[in-house]
């Protein structure tokens, strides 16, 4: 029970780092373009975390019974997946580069499954179809289908579609005066502003939740949780049947998105830096472009249960957005050490997992 204990609260330490280190993929735009103060920003972002957090929970599903065998993982798996994830988030957040908390988790998760199951490969839920009971529609999970293909996916979409739009509002603003464009605009992004923080919460929180509530499955199963007094027999979660996925509680629920909204309110000035002014110079046009483009594809993605990095998405738009008007406006050295970040967080977190569960399984 005190290991069990000791992996929700890891897991909270997770969230509330992920949310200050996420929170400029929020707000880098908004107060880039100075439509509002970091400290409004940073509020806005939290307030819009939260309810972005408690809608939806088909993520929190993937991440808790969709990418690695429930039967290969322990708390001790659990915490050292948390711990890699940890440690490469607060690692890529003093270097300022805007990293992906979602494949420093799952990169985590598979590492620490890995070195649990002895090098059982099978542990690891690379392409699972399921047959959804009430459609009879085949879904295809695990880690092919919901991180490896959205990672290549997402940033293409998001770069193309900032791209495009960015152009569009080009051809219709080009005789617009621009003190007229940039008043309507600064309106207008706080709408995406706004929509992006909810499209965070609703892509990011759920991680932490399908951690969590992976953790309580394990619990269950192996008996840990039978001696419950009744006022805490809710935290039993039953293991899923065959084909299904457990229902993630409101308590969880709440829990992780209050813990990221904190977070959140942490704020993360040195990625600000990185994607609101060194990679491209930002006004507040191009921020409701950049913003609405990538809320979007969290959001669709978020409701298929991908665990599509935010961080991509974001940095993407941004990088469409700009290219919008001439491609020289990117800065290319600042986008080389972005693009080294995203390659190497998956492979990193996995050896931290592993190694971290080796040592446990050692000592």
């Amino acid at each position: 029970m005190t290991l069990l204990i000791a992996v929700i609260l890891v897991a909270l330490v997770f969230e509330y780092i992920n949310g200050f280190h996420d929170t400029a993929n929020s707000i880098a735009t908004v107060v880039s373009t100075k439509v509002l103060t970091p400290r409004q920003a940073i509020l806005l972002a939290a307030v819009t975390n939260l309810v972005g957090a408690l809608l939806g929970h088909a993520v929190a599903k993937t991440v808790s019974s969709g990418l690695v065998d429930s039967n290969f993982v322990t708390n001790q798996t659990i915490i050292c997946a948390l711990l890699g994830g940890i440690g490469w988030n607060l690692l890529t957040w003093w270097l300022g580069l805007p990293s992906s908390s979602t494949h420093a988790l799952v990169g985590g998760l598979c590492g620490a499954t890995l070195a649990t199951a002895q090098n059982n490969w099978k542990a690891i839920l690379w392409s699972v179809e399921k047959v959804d009971k009430v459609s009879g529609v085949v879904k295809h999970e695990g880690i092919l289908h919901k991180v490896i293909y959205p990672m290549f996916t997402s940033p293409v979409i998001g770069f193309v579609a900032g791209l495009i739009l960015m152009s569009l509002l080009y051809a219709l603003l080009a005789r617009a005066r621009p003190a007229m464009v940039n008043a309507v605009f600064g309106k207008l992004q706080l709408a995406s502003a706004g929509y992006m923080g909810f499209a965070h919460g609703l892509a990011d929180a759920q991680k932490t939740m399908g951690i969590i509530t992976l953790a309580l499955v394990t619990g269950t199963k192996s008996g840990a949780l039978a001696s419950l007094p009744a006022s805490l027999s809710f935290l039993a979660i039953q293991p899923p049947t065959a084909g299904g996925a457990p229902d993630v509680p409101w308590w969880i629920k709440v829990t992780c998105a209050l813990v990221m909204a904190a977070g959140t309110a942490a704020g993360g000035w040195k990625i600000i830096k990185t994607m609101g002014h060194k990679m491209v110079k930002l006004q507040p046009v191009h921020g409701f472009a950049a913003e609405t483009t990538a809320a979007t594809v969290l959001f669709i993605t978020g409701q298929l249960g991908m665990t599509v990095s935010t961080t991509h998405a974001i940095t993407t738009s941004i990088m469409g957005v700009g290219c919008a008007k001439r491609f020289s406006a990117l800065k290319l050295n600042v986008v080389e050490r972005i693009l080294w970040a995203w390659v190497l967080t998956l492979p990193v977190t996995c050896l931290l997992g592993y190694g971290l569960m080796r040592l446990v399984l050692l000592f």
